[in-house]
């Protein structure tokens, strides 16, 4: 029989993302960075003239962290005891939106931490990515974790039958961020781990969708 399956975002769900680039920015980029509401793209201006980044610099100041700076990122609090209690009951895979050449660059920076898991990386809405792990695996459930409203919205309307936590482990970004749950698209919000797990674990134990 197949076991359950565990589909897990990475940034501000495993590892801290946005407070490293921040740092990062702050110190030798030129640019700072001041997340208000939840508009990611207004958050970074140039500190000599105070205009906000152009999307093409946007893309390459993010390129550029993950190519260089992906060293700098830490635990979330729980989360790595989190996902391999996880494993312990179901398989566990990674799914993160970077680049396919960044792919083996994420399993070792998570292998370094205690993760060992099957990375599967992503460009986009993340719904046709679940569908197509959910046909390679055939769970007998699947669980999905992710920071980020917009892909709990694909993964409803992809894939309804899987079970969805909206987990946003950065509090200085949490706040601000669109609820997938008060839209109707994830079944639960909760931004720590040491609530999160026993709902995942509950969640294992039910019967599938």
């Amino acid at each position: 029989m197949s076991r359950p399956l565990v589909i897990s975002d990475c940034d501000e769900v495993l590892l801290h993302m946005v407070a490293h680039f921040k740092e990062w920015l702050e110190e030798s980029q030129g640019v700072s960075f001041n997340l208000v509401g939840n508009n990611f793209a207004t958050a970074m201006r140039w500190k000599d003239s105070g205009e906000p980044l152009g999307e093409k610099d946007i893309w390459r100041k993010l390129g550029g962290f993950f190519d260089t700076e992906m060293d700098r990122q830490l635990p979330i609090a729980g989360a790595v005891e989190g996902i391999n209690r996880l494993a312990e009951d179901a398989d566990v895979v990674i799914l993160t939106n970077l680049t396919d050449e960044r792919q083996e660059h994420r399993k070792e920076q998570l292998a370094k931490f205690g993760v060992h898991a099957e990375v599967f990386t992503n460009q986009g809405p993340k719904g046709p990515a679940l569908k197509a792990i959910i046909d390679e695996f055939s769970p007998s459930k699947a669980i999905f974790i992710d920071d980020l409203a917009q892909h709990h919205q694909s993964a409803s309307e992809t894939v309804p039958d899987i079970s969805r936590l909206h987990l946003c482990g950065e509090p200085t970004i949490a706040p601000h961020i669109n609820c997938a749950h008060e839209a109707g698209h994830a079944h639960a919000r909760i931004d720590n781990w040491a609530e999160a797990l026993p709902w995942l674990l509950d969640e294992l134990e039910k019967d599938p969708r």
